[in-house]
Parts: C-alpha cells; sequence; structure tokens
C-alpha cells in the first residue's frame, strides 16, 4: 500500500501566499490564482455588507424559498431576449404578462401586451414613452406643435426625474405642503395644459408609503374633460401596491377598472415576492401601446420583437416570478401580505407607544402598504437627539432605519420609515423595538442640548 507524502507546503487557505497581499484593486492580475482561495477571500469581504434581512429601508425582497434558489440556479445561463434559443422562457415571460393583465383587470387580458423589465424603474419609463407616443401622434394628427411635452405626477422616485431629463418632457411635480403630503386631484387639474401627456398616481409613495388617491384623480379627470375638452391618460407607478392591492385590498379601484389607467408598472422583485431583477409594465389593450415603439430583431436566426430600454438580461427571475405566481396563488399572496401589514401595525402601535413620536403613517390596507413613517413631536422630545442619531445608533446593531428630509417646499419634515417585507417577523420586529427603547434609554442618560436641525436629503429610487 503507498503511503502518501507528507505535503511540504500548508493546503490551509489563510496561509497560502495567495493571501498574503491585499486583493487587485487598480491593476488587472497577471496570474492565475487557486478558486477556493478567491473564493474564499471575496466570501469574507462579503462579510462586511450589512444582513439584507435587517434592512428596513429597502422595499426589495431579501428572503427566497428554495425552490426559487434552484429556478436561479437552473435559469443561470438563460438569456430572456434570445427568446429563439430559449421560447420556453419566452412562453413563460408572456403567460406572466397575461396573469398580471387578468390581476389588474385588463378588458382584454389573453391579447393585451406587456413585458418584463430589468426592474419597475425601466418599466416606469416604458410606461411614460407610450403615453408620450400617444400624445405626439394625436398633437400631429391636429397639425399643433409637439415640442412642450408635460407629465404631471406627485413626489415620486428618481426613475421619474430621469425619464423627464432623458426624453425631454417637462415634469410637472407637485410640492409637498404643511398638510398635504401626496398628490389631490385640485392640485392635478391646476397643472393640466394641453401638452399633458399623462398623470402618473404612485401606488406606494416612497417617502410615506402612502397610496395616492388614483380614483378621485380620475373622477377629477373626466370633469375636467367635459368643461375643456382635454383627454388626459393616466399610467400607474404601482412598484409596491401592484402587488399588494389586488390581493389585501381588492375592492380598491386603481387599476384598468378605470378606463383612464392605460399602462401600469410594478417591481416583481418587491411585493411580488421574486429575486431582484424583474418589473413589469402592462398595457390596458394593445391599441395603447403604439406599434412604432416596438422593435423586430433578427437575433442568432430568430425575428423577435421587443420593447425594452435594455437587451440581453438574465431569464431566471422571470422564471421564479411564474413559480410564485402558480406556487402562491391569490390565496398565498394575500396570507403572505396580511402578515406583513399586521406586524407593521404592531411596530406602528409599538414606536406610538413610547412618547416622542408620531406616526405619520402606520400601515393600513386600503391606503398603504405594510409600513409606517413617523416624526418627532417636537425638537426636545429626544433629549436633545435627532431622528439622524436614532438611525445611525440603530445600525450599529445591524438595523438599517433610514432617517431623511422630505421632498421640496417641506425639507424642515424629517422622517423616519421601516418597511415590512416578507420575511421581516414578528420576533424580528420585538427585538428591533428592544433596540429602539434602549437607544432612547441611553438618549435620556446622555442629553445633550438641542442642536439646529440638518437637513438630509435622500435620492430615493425604486428600490
Amino acid at each position: 500500500m503507498n503511503k502518501k507524502k507528507p505535503s511540504q507546503k500548508t493546503d490551509d487557505i489563510y496561509a497560502s501566499k495567495d493571501l498574503a497581499t491585499p486583493l487587485a484593486k487598480y491593476q488587472f492580475p497577471n496570474h492565475q490564482h487557486k478558486a477556493e482561495i478567491i473564493f474564499s477571500a471575496i466570501k469574507d469581504e462579503l462579510l462586511l455588507d450589512g444582513n439584507s434581512r435587517q434592512n428596513l429601508a429597502t422595499f426589495c425582497q431579501t428572503w427566497v424559498d428554495e425552490e426559487s434558489r434552484e429556478l436561479m440556479n437552473l435559469s443561470i445561463d438563460k438569456n430572456i431576449i434570445d427568446k429563439d434559443e430559449y421560447p420556453q422562457t419566452a412562453e413563460i415571460e408572456t403567460r406572466c404578462v397575461h396573469l398580471l393583465a387578468d390581476l389588474w383587470h385588463s378588458p382584454s387580458p389573453t391579447e393585451t401586451l406587456g413585458c418584463s423589465t430589468i426592474g419597475s424603474s425601466e418599466a416606469a419609463m416604458l410606461g411614460g414613452l407610450a403615453l408620450k407616443w400617444q400624445w405626439r401622434k394625436k398633437r400631429e394628427k391636429l397639425k399643433k406643435t409637439t415640442s412642450k411635452p408635460n407629465l404631471i405626477c406627485g413626489p415620486v422616485q428618481v426613475c421619474w426625474h430621469k425619464f423627464a431629463k432623458y426624453f425631454d418632457v417637462e415634469l410637472r411635480e407637485i410640492p409637498l405642503e404643511k398638510n398635504r403630503l401626496l398628490m389631490t386631484p385640485e392640485e392635478v387639474c391646476k397643472r393640466i395644459d394641453e401638452n399633458t401627456i399623462g398623470v402618473v398616481p404612485t401606488l406606494g409613495v416612497t417617502f410615506t408609503c402612502q397610496y395616492e388617491p388614483v380614483l378621485e384623480v380620475h373622477e377629477a379627470l373626466d370633469t375636467y374633460e367635459k368643461k375643456h375638452g382635454l383627454n388626459i391618460p393616466m399610467h400607474i407607478d404601482a412598484a409596491s401596491g401592484g402587488f399588494l392591492a389586488p390581493f389585501c385590498a381588492p375592492t380598491l379601484q386603481w387599476d384598468f377598472r378605470l378606463p383612464r389607467v392605460k399602462s401600469i408598472n410594478a417591481s416583481g422583485h418587491k411585493f411580488g415576492l421574486a429575486p431582484l431583477g424583474v418589473g413589469w409594465v402592462v398595457w390596458r389593450e394593445v391599441k395603447d401601446l403604439p406599434p412604432d415603439l416596438i422593435f423586430r430583431v433578427n437575433y442568432l436566426g430568430g425575428d423577435m420583437p421587443t420593447f425594452a430600454l435594455n437587451f440581453s438580461r438574465p431569464g431566471g427571475q422571470v422564471i421564479t416570478q411564474y413559480y410564485n405566481f402558480l406556487h402562491l396563488g391569490r390565496e398565498g399572496y394575500r396570507e403572505i401580505h396580511d402578515r406583513c401589514y399586521e406586524t407593521a401595525s404592531y411596530l406602528s402601535k409599538s414606536i406610538a407607544n413610547m412618547g416622542p413620536f408620531k406616526i405619520i403613517y402606520g400601515s393600513d390596507k386600503e391606503k398603504g402598504i405594510p409600513a409606517l413613517t413617523w416624526t418627532l413631536k417636537n425638537e426636545k422630545s429626544m433629549s436633545g437627539y435627532t431622528l439622524f442619531d436614532l438611525a445611525d445608533r440603530l445600525r450599529n446593531r445591524g438595523w438599517q432605519v433610514p432617517a431623511y428630509s422630505m421632498p421640496a417646499h417641506r425639507e424642515d419634515l424629517v422622517v423616519q420609515r421601516i418597511l415590512v417585507r416578507h420575511g421581516v417577523s414578528r420576533d424580528l420586529a420585538e427585538l428591533l423595538i428592544l433596540d429602539i427603547s434602549r437607544t432612547l434609554k441611553y438618549f435620556q442618560e446622555h442629553s445633550k442640548p438641542v442642536a439646529k436641525p440638518v437637513h438630509r436629503t435622500v435620492a430615493f429610487n425604486h428600490s
């Protein structure tokens, strides 16, 4: 029997020469290194990231089941743009569009058009582009100028500012006022003119987590048309609410039940419960998506239609989205999101009872997403400390609970926010409450003079 000769070199990863120096940062490496060594080094660097489950700032899903992980592994090589090579992935994407059209009450769910995107921001821009093209076509028929399109919205995410700048549209964003933090029908109608391409209510505003009054705005636009003859369409930015309201507030009218709603965008990787990297846009009917925005591409031997800002992208997120639709159905989505609303309501009541805080929004199925936002009752209510101090102190325990100033005209209002997603359990919520209580006790024991508030702005995107 041959005896194995003792190795003259240790096989311990952290004793290897490859890790005797820092990883390359500025110069491309000349030589190859063992996979397991580089894997371990990069894995160690990732330890410095925050724990995503404690990130109560993000709208994005941070927990997925084992079946989703396995489907992602099986789909790692699938390029969703290549419908000729991956026809079943293309078929699954089409099924998802039809299922969403049905969920959002399209009058023709088996025939209407839509597509997956890399996220809700891309989906929102596609909806905005369709509005612009339809407006331009209407203006050209009337032989009128098409040089000054505008879009009306409430306090919105960065993606709509990007849309306005990239595609040369004036964004008429309704500023906040002391007692008004959302779009109202009156403020919308003040801003309409013949160059308005559409109105965009948000179903889950990032700053307060509330739903804007879609039905009321729709009715106001009906009245406006009767008086002024202008037919103004709507696009609904349902990045969060699109996967909440159908299950938890099914009688709320915000979708294609309202005839002015021509398109809807939503994030599959938020309350749609899919892994990061998928959004959706669906049009009410085929006629609402201008055909000249759809490209036909001869790619790798196949002729395929495409309407997207991106080209090559992974197909796994779409496949796992379809898995969620089939696995959960309306019943499963409702049960999961109901638990999230209950946990958010528990957090809201607990934080309100602590004393220093005034709840702005506290989790209501009919009025917003499973979340809560609050501010300080007054500058002295937290022993001279601010919500920014509270956020920093909680970060020491791994919690990301952001504090931020509100947008223009209400920069004086500093709020703090918690989002409750699938995976944020009641037990985690109780641990957070304990940490907030400990922090308040620390502030009381180490009080400081009230400082002049520092306004910090946060640029929110759809994540």
